[in-house]
């Protein structure tokens, strides 16, 4: 019976982090069904889902902490499950691009936690703009609507929240 450990690694960045750990988890018969891997300042910050039997997850286990403890990276492991199929959702996109402001984020997803609007992925960048240098910050989300919500008023909701917040923002189906 398949089985799987969620993982999340973080290390100095480096040439060879992400081949060490996926090395150990290879090596120990595991297999990587989903990840997440980008630079965090001089962090290199690591998510994966990692499924395997029984043996092989409990090996995982073993050499990722051996890992750990050698002081190369920070790693914390979860067991879990796959996530189940759900019919009663519907994914949307929602892309925002606004200047540099506190508390995007949190704004963000307390609209959609207030609707009982699932967040399934958020990435955020900050970057400066190309012609005048300004300090701007993008974020994409994938959010899972419950069938229940009605889409045309959450999409006006949604543009009147970020019009109100001066956030330029497209919120569409998800195109997978």
């Amino acid at each position: 019976m398949k089985q799987f450990i969620a993982i999340s690694a973080l290390g100095s960045d480096r040439t060879g982090l992400v081949h060490d750990l996926t090395k150990a988890i290879a090596d120990c018969g595991g297999s990587i069904s989903e990840s997440r891997m980008t630079s965090l300042g001089s962090e290199f910050a690591m998510l994966l889902l990692v499924s395997g039997n029984w043996h092989a997850i409990a090996r995982i286990e073993t050499e990722l902490k051996r890992l750990g403890e050698s002081g190369s990276m920070t790693i914390q492991l979860r067991r879990t499950e796959e996530r189940a199929t759900r019919a009663d959702m519907v994914p949307y996109s929602a892309d925002i691009v606004c200047l540099d402001q506190t508390g995007i984020v949190s704004a963000l997803s307390g609209f959609f936690a207030a609707r009982g609007i699932d967040i399934a992925e958020l990435t955020t960048r900050s970057y400066a703009a190309a012609h005048t240098g300004a300090p701007m910050f993008s974020v994409y989300m994938i959010v899972n609507v419950p069938s229940r919500v009605h889409l045309g008023s959450l999409r006006e909701e949604f543009m009147d929240f970020c019009d109100h917040l001066n956030l330029d923002a497209i919120l569409e189906p998800f195109k997978s």
